[in-house]
């Protein structure tokens, strides 16, 4: 799939967040990319040999830091840009068909829970809806 179809279903995916999630979208950019880059990798902890072994990210919530000048400022950070990272290979390597699609979901749910301070408890009801699309987000395929 190329990356511009895969960025068309995680928008779908934004599109059709529950109602709940909509208060804390304002700030949020989400970024869908092949997949994450060694650096990123390494910068959050995966070693020299999990990174050659394949290991990677299916997404990435990165909130926005404040360089240090303005540590002593008061700033509410709510109101900041956010990134959420959403990687195309790492998905495709794992799943395809339908549960291709279930999938990206669970991940931009599970990466914007982070955002919200949301539990894995509180992630739950997402994950263990089994088929969160019915038969029409199948054309997104």
């Amino acid at each position: 799939m190329s990356l511009a179809k895969f960025g068309q279903i995680v928008g779908k995916v934004m599109e059709t967040l529950p109602e709940e999630f909509a208060p804390y979208l304002d700030n949020v950019v989400v970024d869908v990319e092949e997949e994450p880059s060694p650096e990123m990798l390494r910068d959050l902890g995966y070693s020299d040999e999990e990174i050659a072994a394949g290991d990677s990210l299916f997404g990435l919530f990165a909130p926005m830091t404040l360089p240090s000048p303005y540590a002593g400022d008061v700033v509410d950070i709510r109101d900041l840009p956010h990134r959420l990272f959403i990687f195309k290979r790492p998905h495709e390597e794992a799943f395809s068909g339908k549960q291709l699609l279930i999938e990206i979901r669970k991940t931009v749910i599970h990466e914007l829970a982070h955002h919200f301070g949301w539990s894995d408890r509180d992630l739950e009801r997402f994950d263990n809806t089994p088929d969160p699309f019915g038969d029409d987000f199948g054309r997104y395929l």
